[in-house]
């Protein structure tokens, strides 16, 4: 879809401007599923939700790998997948843990899901500063689609174990609290964008490929809860052992 012909002075070809559209279809459909997901949870339909977060999560990387192979990057595409990112991963995921668990603990639940979703907000805009100076190699705070995951990942397992939120809202408005300040959080997490998915690998990569997605399929919602919650702990973990490497060495040059 064009906009307007922009007025052009005399002599001058006229430019028009419009948006790439292939690319900002998965980033619509991620925020459809954002969208979704809370529409899911007011009707208590929590398990839907939950895997409405993940199918964003898949579409939202989707969006970035489509807008690089077809060089169709664009600031138009970059703050709508920021402002998607917000709705999928940050109003989303708050708004669900609210509504199954959080809404009997009046002040103290919605203040640990606003904590979140501000969290969120703090994030991308603390990303969008950093692109083209930051690392590439690692995240600076927890990810907001990894933090989504973890608070879907265990509204999932609690509707699919038959768990009542009431009876653990305060554990899940530690967790949800937690994970927002990871998001504004300094460690360091491993953002894998080193990975070459389109060399060559060997046939042993291969094979924990297919063993990951195995696994997966035994119990989607427990194993992709532990495997975000394992990647949230990475986080400090990689951090404290770096600080230690760092001392250690001064110690040695000492």
């Amino acid at each position: 879809m064009d906009e307007p012909e922009v007025p052009a002075a005399e002599g001058t070809p006229k430019r028009r401007r419009g948006i790439f559209l292939l690319p900002n279809l998965f980033t619509t459909a991620a925020l459809f599923a954002g969208f979704y997901a809370v529409l899911a949870s007011m009707n208590g339909r929590f398990e839907a939700a939950a895997i409405a977060i993940f199918a964003a999560m898949v579409l939202d990387g989707l969006d970035g790998r489509v807008a690089r192979l077809t060089h169709t990057q664009s600031d138009f595409g970059a703050e709508y997948d920021s402002l998607s990112d917000m709705v999928a991963f940050g109003v989303a995921p708050a708004l669900v843990a609210y509504q199954w668990a959080l809404e009997g603990l009046g002040r103290a639940g919605w203040l640990a899901a606003f904590v979140y979703t501000a969290a969120a907000a703090l994030r991308l805009a603390r990303f969008n500063t950093q692109i083209g100076i930051a690392d590439k190699r690692f995240f600076q705070g927890l990810p907001s689609p990894s933090a989504a995951a973890i608070i879907a990942g265990g509204v999932w397992v609690g509707t699919d174990y038959g768990i009542d939120g009431a009876s653990v809202d305060w554990l899940v408005a530690g967790v949800t609290a937690t994970v927002g300040l990871l998001m504004v959080s300094n460690f360091r997490y491993h953002s894998f964008k080193d990975v070459d998915v389109r060399g060559r690998v060997s046939f042993i990569a291969a094979v924990v490929v297919m063993l990951a997605f195995a696994l997966v399929h035994l119990d989607p919602p427990v194993i992709l809860f532990a495997g975000f919650a394992s990647y949230a702990v990475s986080g400090p973990v990689l951090t404290l052992l770096r600080r230690r490497e760092r001392r250690a060495r001064r110690r040695r040059d000492q």
